[in-house]
C-alpha cells in the first residue's frame, strides 16, 4: 500500500522540487539542510552552518548527533530519491566513523547506493566541508524495502 507521503515525495522529486522535500521533513528542515545537483546531476546534501548547531563551543565543532541525523537523513532521502517504489524504506542499522571536527562552516553529503536487492539496500554516506578528500565523517546504513 502505497502512503499519501511517499506520492506526494515523488511528485516532488520529478519537478526537482528540493526545497518542498526538506520543507515537509520536519527533523531535515529543523536541521537546515538544504538539497540540490551537484555538477555531474547527483543529489547533494548542504548543512549550512548555524550557531545553534554547535556542540562544543570551545572550539567551535558541529554537534555529532547533528552529523549523525544530517548524515542519515541524506541516506534514507537518496534511497527515496533512487527507487521506484513508493513504500518508504525503514532503517535498519546506520554506523558512523567521525573522523575530524565538523568546524562552523557548511557540511556537505553525498551518497552512493551500492547494494539494493527486494528486500535490502546499503547506502554509504560521506561528509565533508572544504575539501571532499577529507572527510568530517563516513557512515553506512542499511534499509529495509517493501515492494
Amino acid at each position: 500500500m502505497m502512503s499519501e507521503f511517499m506520492q506526494r515525495f515523488a511528485e516532488r522529486r520529478d519537478r526537482k522540487a528540493f526545497a518542498e522535500i526538506v520543507d515537509s521533513l520536519p527533523y531535515v528542515k529543523l536541521m537546515g539542510t538544504v538539497m540540490a545537483e551537484d555538477e555531474a546531476g547527483e543529489l547533494r546534501f548542504e548543512l549550512p552552518f548555524l550557531a545553534r548547531n554547535v556542540g562544543n563551543t570551545s572550539l567551535p565543532a558541529l554537534h555529532g548527533g547533528l552529523i549523525g541525523g544530517f548524515m542519515e537523513s541524506a541516506a534514507m532521502i537518496h534511497l527515496m530519491w533512487n527507487r521506484e517504489s513508493l513504500e518508504a524504506p525503514k532503517i535498519v542499522d546506520f554506523s558512523l566513523d567521525y573522523l575530524r571536527p565538523g568546524r562552523p562552516q557548511t557540511l556537505f553529503a553525498q551518497c552512493e547506493i551500492t547494494k539494493q536487492g527486494k528486500r535490502v539496500a546499503h547506502v554509504l554516506i560521506e561528509a565533508w566541508q572544504e575539501d571532499r578528500s577529507k572527510p568530517v565523517a563516513v557512515a553506512r546504513a542499511h534499509f529495509l524495502l517493501s515492494n
